[in-house]
């Protein structure tokens, strides 16, 4: 159930007034839209909240760092430096954000900028002599950055808050009206449940009614196993199972979806949660100390890696509360076969736009060697033979 505040629907108007007033202008060409010759994927939303850009942009990143170098650009939200900056392996969250850190420590082969003005972080990425070799450009939370116009742009609806059902702030959380999901070329209902049934797509479908030139795809988030922040083995979700006590601490948008997620192996467990993108305090660590003190018998504390990445920074946690923090690690999978259709579409696109003729002999060749193979394979390379498709680049 998506909640409404009715009595702030009076404030939305003004707020639409404006938003609608603005896109109008980009519409008619008053305000100007730029285009680069390098490729540039957005991906975002038109909600406040998390939607699951983070990890489909990693998604992208494993599906192209093989074949290309990828550059990822955000704004790098709440962090303590200004313009653009370059993450290097001296940078910390304060420098950059925590979830471009959170992409830079995943994948450190892969160049990550912030700049929240993204027609200079293109410009910069693309010009620069350090990073002059990116092949594509990953633009993270940009569907509203209306001053670039991306060769691909990805718009992410929550399944759990579908934009249909929802109000313009500050009554509902869209950023924009529903209309707006027009400038999409692609739209991703992410969060679905893992066993879907054929009416429910057919529902959503109807629902979200995408135009002529929109292809609609479907993801659920699939968990992998638990691991410690500080150091030490992974762990599987199964060994929640029992009499162990869990303190769920979260600082993110919408923790729902994993505190239901986690009930499935066990109902013990306690919550802690913050605001979206909370940067920890003493008075935060002293409140997750005593939480974890009040745990009886067994105990583990699970959090999400964006959390961890500013939990590392963070001073005075007890050292049992650091040999108890692990993270649930999460990443995208595509629904109805549909990954071999959303992976050619966004090679193909990469390799037309190529200015680059040694990428495009790149993925030239690994076309042909998928025809020779004639097996599925994901963004991280792994072979499905029960899914077999041929990439294609027409």
């Amino acid at each position: 159930m998506i909640k409404i505040n009715k009595w702030l629907i009076p404030f939305s108007w003004p707020y639409g007034m404006a938003v609608g007033l603005r896109n109008w202008l980009f519409d008619v060409g008053v305000l100007k839209s730029k285009a680069y010759s390098i490729p540039v994927i957005s991906v975002g939303n038109i909600t406040v909240g998390g939607s699951g850009k983070t990890p489909h942009v990693e998604y992208l990143v494993k599906l192209l760092q093989k074949k290309t170098k990828v550059a990822v650009l955000s704004r790098g939200y709440k962090r303590k430096t200004s313009g653009y900056v370059l993450a290097d392996d001296n940078s910390t969250v304060a420098d950059i954000g925590d979830e471009p850190f959170q992409v830079k420590q995943k994948f450190p082969g892969i160049y990550v900028a912030v700049d929240a003005n993204r027609r200079r972080g293109i410009e910069r990425i693309h010009g620069d002599a350090e990073t002059s070799d990116t092949d594509v450009i990953l633009l993270d939370d940009a569907y509203q950055h209306r001053y670039v116009k991306p060769g691909i742009n990805i718009l992410l609806v929550d399944y759990h808050r579908l934009v249909i059902y929802d109000r313009l702030l500050p009554a509902g959380r869209l950023r924009e009206p529903q209309s707006e999901m027009k400038r999409a070329d692609i739209i991703i209902v992410t969060k679905c449940p893992s066993e879907m049934k054929p009416m429910e797509y057919r529902v959503l479908r109807n629902a979200i009614a995408p135009k002529p030139y929109q292809e609609l795809f479907y993801t659920t988030i699939k968990y992998e196993c638990l691991h410690p922040v500080f150091g030490g083995a992974d762990k599987g979700l199964d060994t929640l199972q029992g009499d162990i006590s869990v303190l769920l601490l979260t600082g993110i948008a919408t923790p729902e979806q994993m505190m239901n997620d986690i009930k499935q192996y066990t109902e013990n467990i306690t919550q802690l949660t913050f605001r979206d993108h909370h940067n920890f305090k003493k008075k935060d660590v002293e409140a997750i100390n005593a939480a974890y003190r009040q745990l009886e018998g067994k105990k583990i504390i699970i959090t999400t890696e964006k959390d961890a990445v500013r939990l590392k920074a963070a001073e005075g946690l007890d050292d049992e509360v650091m040999k108890a923090l692990h993270t649930l690690p999460i990443h995208v999978e595509f629904m109805l076969e549909q990954q071999g259709e959303f992976d050619n579409k966004i090679l193909s696109y990469v390799k037309k736009n190529s200015r680059n003729s040694i990428l495009a002999k790149k993925l030239e060749a690994e076309e042909k060697k998928q025809k020779q193979v004639g097996k599925s394979k994901g963004p991280d390379g792994e072979e499905d033979p029960s899914k077999p498709h041929t990439i294609s680049f027409k």
